[in-house]
């Protein structure tokens, strides 16, 4: 079932980024850390009653308003990472309908957003002007220098997906491979086609697999959404930023910007505009050292009784400076890090009770021996190691079925380890 008409989602800046809380109170002067938590985690759909019967597209589509985009990434540890904020917030789900959703309904695109993301296709006027700027340099070099090429490549590659895609780079008639590591050892086709997805010249097409094709962009977004006029720059920007303070509740300029990679220098003016407009309001925000911007619909919850394994790239913790902000989690992805010198493990999940981060876990799906395992398991300073463990021990054991994994297993490493074991035990 297809959502609203997309000229019903694109009438204002302000229709696209208005609509999820209703207006109960008027904006404080000043909050405590506590309520901002609460606000914060209630924005992102934690504090939503959880899905009665089968959870459907409507739960999906539930999940994108309250948050706007899931963030795409290869690795996959525990599973593909666009599952993981969906199931924290809806709990045990067909993983096999959010895809069918994500990749055919037409409903949804990938773009260049927070990073590489899947978002509404009512955002997609609204995130243009990045396009225009990766047009004119602003760029990874690889892929600036592939698109000032003068020998004509580009262009065949563009004219080989538009005639013959949806196509993989490794379909192509020329890809010339390369040598070397990283983007040094992608093939000049393949750093051809993402020069030509950034430029939004064509777009991506993704399989139920995860399989990413490229695809003539005017045969993957609708005609109506094509004619939407682009907005001015400036009035993108500021259309994004409300739609981050919304996802946020409360967040300083450097928050807001990072949401959708809006340099602050850009994103500072652009908030102010909204504050005199009356759209954001200033706050202060106890211990925080920086003014702070309110969205007007802000519902601050007497309590948030949240319980969740989040993804390192769930918007709760995205942004390593507001997580720690918040909760007081100073929270590091260590995958590029040498194994010697991780501080908690390859893949570290935080683990949210209530409405505090109160541990986390080093997780990896053991497929082969049908087996999730709790590698290194950890307790934040001051919380109740006896609680926790039990809390945690029932969440290991939901992830485990969400992703059809018969076993938990515990290992030795962490200071909530053996606690965590006796629980289980």
């Amino acid at each position: 079932m297809p959502g609203p008409p997309i000229m019903t989602q694109i009438r204002s800046a302000t229709a696209i980024s208005s609509r999820l809380f209703p207006l109960r109170s008027k904006p404080s002067e000043h909050l405590d850390r506590e309520s901002v938590r609460r606000v914060a985690l209630a924005a992102q759909g934690f504090a939503d009653p959880d899905p009665t019967g089968r959870i459907d597209v409507r739960h999906f589509r539930r999940v994108v308003d309250r948050i706007a985009l899931l963030q795409l990434d290869s690795v996959q540890a525990v599973c593909r990472s666009h599952y993981l904020p969906v199931y924290s917030r809806l709990g045990n789900y067909d993983r096999e309908r959010l895809d069918q959703w994500l990749w055919y309904s037409g409903e949804m695109f990938e773009t260049w957003a927070h990073e590489a993301s899947v978002v509404p296709l009512s955002l997609e006027p609204l995130l243009r002007w990045r396009k225009e700027r990766t047009t004119h340099g602003e760029t990874w070099d690889s892929l600036r220098a592939m698109g000032a090429r003068k020998d004509g490549y580009v262009a065949r590659i563009l004219a080989e997906v538009e005639n013959r895609g949806p196509l993989r780079s490794a379909e192509l008639v020329d890809p010339r491979p390369r040598s070397g590591t990283w983007w040094g050892g992608r093939s000049d086709g393949r750093l051809a086609l993402d020069w030509l997805f950034r430029t939004g010249q064509i777009g991506v097409r993704r399989d139920v697999r995860f399989e990413r094709s490229y695809e003539a962009f005017d045969r993957l977004i609708p005609a109506e959404t094509r004619r939407v006029a682009s907005p001015p720059e400036d009035e993108a920007q500021r259309a994004l930023l409300l739609t981050a303070a919304r996802c946020h509740g409360v967040g300083t300029a450097a928050d807001l910007a990072d949401y959708f990679r809006i340099r602050p220098t850009e994103a500072h003016p652009r908030l102010e505009e909204l504050v005199a407009d009356g759209r954001l309001s200033r706050c202060t925000v106890e211990g925080w050292s920086m003014p702070a911007y309110r969205h007007p619909g802000v519902v601050i919850p007497n309590q948030v009784e949240g319980r969740a394994l989040l993804s390192p790239f769930d918007p709760v913790v995205w942004f390593r400076p507001r997580a720690e902000r918040l909760f007081g989690f100073r929270y590091r992805v260590e995958i590029y890090v040498p194994d010697g010198k991780r501080e908690f493990g390859y893949y570290v999940l935080p683990f949210l009770l209530g409405d505090r981060l109160v541990g986390r876990v080093d997780l990896k799906a053991d497929r082969a021996g049908d087996r999730l395992l709790a590698r290194g398991v950890f307790v934040e300073s001051g919380e109740d190691r006896e609680e926790v463990a039990g809390e945690l021990s029932s969440e290991l054991d939901r992830l485990a079925s969400f992703l059809d994994l018969n076993e938990v297993v515990v290992g030795r490493r962490g200071n909530l380890a053996k606690a965590l074991r006796a629980v289980r035990a």
